[in-house]
């Protein structure tokens, strides 16, 4: 399974979604994803590739770290995994 299936998984099951319902321009508020299940995405994609995200959820217009759809937090991942290696 690559990381972009891996993360809308992940995300399709924090929105209460089917994964066919997320796309890669999908913003998590088009999905219905609030703070809380912000958080808990954040922290189900980070034991899923063991990895840290650098976001700050009290700050997130502060984070180095595009939540702003699916395809740029996969590339935030694809990203900070590449960086781990």
């Amino acid at each position: 399974m690559s990381t972009q299936d891996k993360v809308i998984a992940i995300i399709a099951e924090q929105a209460v979604l089917e994964p066919s319902d997320v796309t890669l321009d999908s913003t998590l508020e088009d999905l219905g994803i609030d703070s809380l299940g912000l958080v808990e995405s954040i922290f189900a994609i980070e034991e899923e590739f063991d990895i840290s995200i650098p976001f700050n959820a009290n700050e997130p217009g502060k984070s180095d770290f595009d939540i702003s759809t699916v395809a740029a937090i996969v590339a935030g991942i694809d990203k900070l995994i590449l960086e781990k290696a």
